[in-house]
């Protein structure tokens, strides 16, 4: 007959199973969002162009509402967005085309790097930033984290454990 302790770790692994596949799925769905995004941007821009063109009187002197308003939202070098797609890093990105929420998780890993500290769990980042540590904050936190992963700025060396990727480790994108 098996034990209680061991049914309950088998619950606990199918249900930590569950939640890794669902995180796995919404990163995935995250990631063709941003693409999606992306291109239907391009598309008003095309839309707005050709109107441009095609319109009364050719080049038209005032942008067009639609083409102020994708400016105004969409991304820009140098600047940053509270909502903002995380790029994939290359080498001389700078940590400024993230927004703050990320600039703040690579600079809490930046000080740990230098002083020559481990990884950082999603949980001591929140209490990093003076997070309440719930269950909700703390998976917006590794949400965060796990795109950062995804887009080459962070290492996930183990599952949980954060760290900066070796080359992302300055604020003007320099070792």
């Amino acid at each position: 007959m098996p034990s209680v302790s061991g049914l309950l770790e088998q619950r606990e692994l199918a249900a930590r199973r569950r939640v890794e596949g669902l995180r796995e799925e919404a990163d995935r769905v995250q990631a063709e969002l941003v693409v999606a995004e992306q291109d239907w941007k391009e598309w008003v821009i095309a839309r707005s162009r050709v109107g441009e063109v095609l319109g009364p009187g050719g080049a038209g002197d005032a942008a067009p509402e639609s083409t102020v308003a994708l400016q105004e939202t969409g991304p820009q070098s140098g600047s940053v967005k509270p909502k903002s797609v995380v790029p994939v890093w290359r080498e001389g990105l700078a940590w400024s085309v993230l927004s703050m929420d990320y600039q703040r998780i690579l600079r809490v890993l930046s000080d740990r790097h230098r002083l020559g500290q481990g990884p950082l769990t999603c949980q001591d980042m929140a209490a990093a930033f003076g997070i309440d540590p719930v269950p909700a904050k703390v998976e917006t936190l590794r949400s965060k984290a796990k795109q950062l992963v995804a887009r080459g700025w962070l290492a996930e060396l183990t599952p949980g454990q954060f760290t900066l990727m070796p080359g992302a480790s300055g604020p003007a994108g320099v070792s």
